[in-house]
């Protein structure tokens, strides 16, 4: 079961199913925004707002992480499929896959509400 939850104008909330393999403009008609497909599926990039830079590669990240005291975490049993770090003053751990071309908005938005005030996603 895959899709998008959508909220229709009356505040009820169901399942649009494969959005993404609908022909039309809209994912649906009964969609409360109207927002097309195309914008919908804009892609999402991270900023460090004390700098305005772009993230762009785990490198660039690591290094922003490294100064608000976070630490890489090297133990675990997804070590070959994931990067983790962790602050030694709090319970968090931030999990990204491995692969930077699959870092999307999920992790975006974990790494966001872990660092409030440094991070904002923003559509590109």
């Amino acid at each position: 079961m895959s899709g998008v939850w959508v909220f229709n104008k009356n505040g009820v909330m169901r399942l649009d199913e494969n959005p993404y393999n609908q022909s039309g403009g809209d994912w649906s008609e009964s969609s409360s925004s109207g927002r097309s497909q195309q914008q919908r599926m804009r892609r999402k990039i991270l900023v460090h707002l004390p700098t305005s830079e772009v993230v762009s590669s785990y490198k660039s990240l690591e290094r922003i992480l490294k100064g608000l005291g976070w630490e890489r975490y090297y133990n675990g049993d997804n070590a070959d499929h994931l990067l983790q770090f962790h602050k030694r003053t709090s319970i968090d751990l931030i999990s990204l896959p491995r692969d930077f071309s699959k870092f999307n908005s999920i992790h975006m938005y974990d790494i966001v509400v872990k660092n409030p005030n440094v991070f904002h996603v923003r559509d590109m």
